[in-house]
């Protein structure tokens, strides 16, 4: 897995660590721009959140949990990827204090997008 990621985002390296505990090997790079690779990825802007990776063919967005993206490379739908907008309370690498937001997965794709999961 390829990630981008902000080098002042300290969740980043905490949804990091989550896919790596969950057997990704994650490369990273640090940039200050992450516009044009979530452009070049396919990524909406309403979608945005602080990181984006791909793995598999599929853009990566967000705090997916390793356990939805583990789901999407087994299923293999035809989209463009996950996401999680925003960075919501208790979604991997952003466990603060015990507290938790529910939130959902989108899946995405060139035309439409549905959701993936809810947690």
């Amino acid at each position: 897995m390829e990630v981008a990621r902000s080098p002042d985002c300290g969740c980043c390296g905490g949804w990091i660590e989550h896919m790596r505990a969950a057997g990704f090997t994650v490369n990273v790079r640090m940039t200050d721009d992450l516009g044009p690779l979530k452009a070049q990825l396919g990524v909406p802007p309403e979608l945005h959140s602080c990181h984006t990776g791909a793995v598999g063919g599929y853009a990566i967005e967000g705090h997916v949990p390793a356990g939805d993206v583990l789901r999407l490379l087994r299923e293999q739908p035809l989209a463009i990827g996950l996401a999680v907008p925003g960075m919501p309370l208790g979604s991997p690498g952003m466990e603060v204090g015990g507290e938790t937001e529910p939130y959902e997965v989108i899946l995405f794709t060139a035309s439409g997008r549905e959701v993936f999961a809810r947690h």
